[in-house]
């Protein structure tokens, strides 16, 4: 075990929107260091999402990543050589890394040819409620509430 808590580390804010949720994004975006192909990728999809929605981007993009982030989900435990799924309240941080690995994940596996086509479609998907992510989300939250009767064994 530790001996004490890690540090929080904060991330700056993007150069483009000032926004340290982007940075966050962009980060797990991110593959094999390529951070300013990442950031590319992110604006594009961005513009994109701006050309097919008309409205604004950033705030389709947050509104779509709220639409995704869990509040509940089920972690195992074990009570008397049996394996119950007990539902517990999801902290903010996890929220947040929950829904952006999601919204990435899902939008890798899409069948657009660009990566910046793929993540906008994600995106204008998400913000109106539909998708493989907020799908994702859907079925944590069921099975969450499948298992409320195993809520008493919260650790």
């Amino acid at each position: 075990m530790r001996k004490a808590k890690p540090k929080k580390r904060y991330i700056l804010p993007d150069p483009k929107f000032k926004d340290t949720l982007v940075s966050k994004f962009v980060n797990y975006l991110m593959v094999d260091g390529k951070k300013s192909i990442a950031y590319s990728i992110f604006y594009d999809a961005i513009a994109i999402v701006e050309e097919k929605t008309s409205e604004n981007g950033l705030d389709t993009w947050k509104k779509a990543l709220n639409n995704i982030m869990p509040s509940v989900e089920v972690k195992s435990r074990r009570v008397g050589g049996a394996t119950f799924q007990v539902p517990i309240e999801v902290r903010p941080a996890r929220k947040t890394s929950l829904g952006i690995k999601w919204m990435i994940s899902y939008s890798r596996a899409r069948g657009e040819k660009t990566m910046k086509e793929r993540l906008a479609a994600e995106i204008i998907a998400a913000s109106k409620g539909e998708g493989a992510a907020v799908k994702k989300k859907d079925d944590t939250h069921r099975m969450a509430d499948a298992n409320k009767a195993f809520s008493h064994f919260r650790f």
